[in-house]
Order: C-alpha cells, then structure tokens, then sequence
C-alpha cells in the first residue's frame, strides 16, 4: 500500500494487476532476505529496464522498504542487512 500511495513510485505501479505485484514484491524481498525465491542481477535488469527508475525514486522504494520492514517488526540489523542487500542491486533498478 504505500508503494501505491506514494505520489513518486505509485505511478509504477499504474495500470498493473495487484495480484502480480504482490507476487512480484514478495518474490524480491525474499531474494533480498536469501530466498528460497530468487532474481538473477539480469532479470532484475531486464523487469526494470523500460521504466526509468531513477536514483531518487530508488531512495523513496529504500525508505519504503526499512520503514515497512521496521512496522512488521523486523530488527533493526535485519532491516540494515535487506536495505543493503537492495542498495547493491541499484545499479540493475535504476535506469
């Protein structure tokens, strides 16, 4: 819900069925958290390639994601771990 209500990253998520981010979604942080689901570096290239994300929106999706993962009650090294664990696939995320 906050990736859609964000006035910066919703617009991604326009026109997309909630069924398959959600899919989506939970499939990444898993491979950010070590699995069992994972994405190669060329398939998050190849997922993000066509939407222009910038540095600016992946800090906004960073903060999205500590946050979300701090209400859910993920300790604070386990949130730092997935961030950084996102922070090494900006370079695929951001076009």
């Amino acid at each position: 819900d906050r990736l859609l209500d964000d006035d910066d990253i919703g617009p991604f998520f326009d026109d997309i069925e909630m069924a398959r981010i959600v899919d989506h979604q939970t499939k990444f942080i898993s491979s950010l958290m070590g699995g069992p689901a994972s994405y190669t570096d060329d398939q998050i290239e190849k997922m993000h390639a066509r939407l222009s994300v910038t540095h600016a929106h992946f800090d906004r999706l960073q903060d999205i994601l500590r946050e979300t993962l701090a209400d859910h009650g993920i300790e604070r090294a386990d949130v730092d771990a997935i961030a950084a664990s996102f922070e090494d696939r900006r370079g695929r995320v951001v076009g």
